[in-house]
C-alpha cells in the first residue's frame, strides 16, 4: 500500500466513526442510547435471518420443481427459478448488512462502557458493572458467532443454485434437467444445515435481547 492510499485509508476511517459518532450522538440527545439502538439491529438481524429461512426454502421448493418437470414451458420453470436466485442472493446479502451495523454499534457501545468504569468513584459500583460488561460481552460474543457462521453457511447455497440456473439457462431442455438432478440432494442438505444454524443464531439473539431488557 502506497502512502498516498495510507492517507486515504486513515482519512476514510475517521470520517467513518465521526459519522458514526454524530449519528449516535443525534439519538442520544432523543434519548435513545447505544444500547437501545443494539437492541434493534439484532432484532433486525434476527428478523432478516427469519425472513431468509423463508426465502431459501422457497428456493429451495422451486428447485425440487424443477428436477421433477415433466413437461410444460422449461423457460418458464427456467425463469421462476432464477428469480429465487436472485431474491436469495438479496436475502443474503440484507443478512450480512443487518449484521455488520449490530457489529458496528456493539464496538462503540462496549468501547464507551470500557470507558465510563474509569469514571467510578465507588469501587463496588464499578465491579458490579464491569462484570455486567464482561457478561455482556460474552452473550453477545457468542451471538456474534452465531450469526457470522449463518453468514458463511450461505454462499455455498447460493453458489449451488447459480451453477444450475446458469447451466439451465444455456441448455432448456429434458436432459439438462436429468443431468442436475444429481444436485438436489446437496442443495437440500445445505439449505437443512443453513436453516439449523439460522435457528441456533436467532435462538441466540432472542437470548441476547431480552438479557439487555432485564
Amino acid at each position: 500500500m502506497t502512502s498516498i492510499q495510507k492517507i486515504v485509508c486513515i482519512t476514510s476511517l475517521c470520517l467513518l466513526t465521526a459519522c458514526q459518532s454524530a449519528y449516535y450522538s443525534a439519538w442520544e440527545k432523543l434519548g435513545i442510547e447505544k444500547r437501545d439502538i443494539l437492541v434493534d439491529r439484532v432484532e433486525d438481524a434476527r428478523d432478516s435471518q427469519t425472513d431468509a429461512q423463508v426465502q431459501f426454502t422457497s428456493a429451495l421448493e422451486e428447485f425440487s420443481a424443477l428436477i421433477n418437470f415433466d413437461g410444460g414451458e422449461l423457460e418458464e420453470v427456467y425463469d421462476a427459478l432464477n428469480e429465487q436466485y436472485i431474491d436469495s442472493e438479496v436475502a443474503a446479502t440484507t443478512v450480512t448488512t443487518r449484521i455488520d451495523k449490530v457489529e458496528s454499534v456493539a464496538e462503540a457501545l462496549f468501547t464507551e462502557w470500557e470507558d465510563e468504569l474509569t469514571l467510578y468513584t465507588n469501587n463496588s459500583l464499578k465491579r458490579d458493572s464491569q462484570r455486567k460488561l464482561r457478561d455482556t460481552q460474552g452473550k453477545y460474543k457468542s451471538m456474534l458467532r452465531a450469526m457470522r457462521k449463518v453468514e458463511s453457511s450461505m454462499p455455498p447455497v447460493l453458489n449451488a443454485l447459480q451453477n444450475n440456473v446458469l447451466y439451465l439457462k444455456h441448455n432448456l431442455n429434458a436432459n439438462a434437467v436429468g443431468a442436475l438432478q444429481g444436485e438436489l440432494a446437496v442443495i437440500k442438505k445445505d439449505v437443512k444445515n443453513l436453516i439449523d444454524e439460522m435457528n441456533m443464531a436467532i435462538k441466540q439473539s432472542d437470548t441476547f435481547i431480552a438479557s439487555m431488557k432485564n
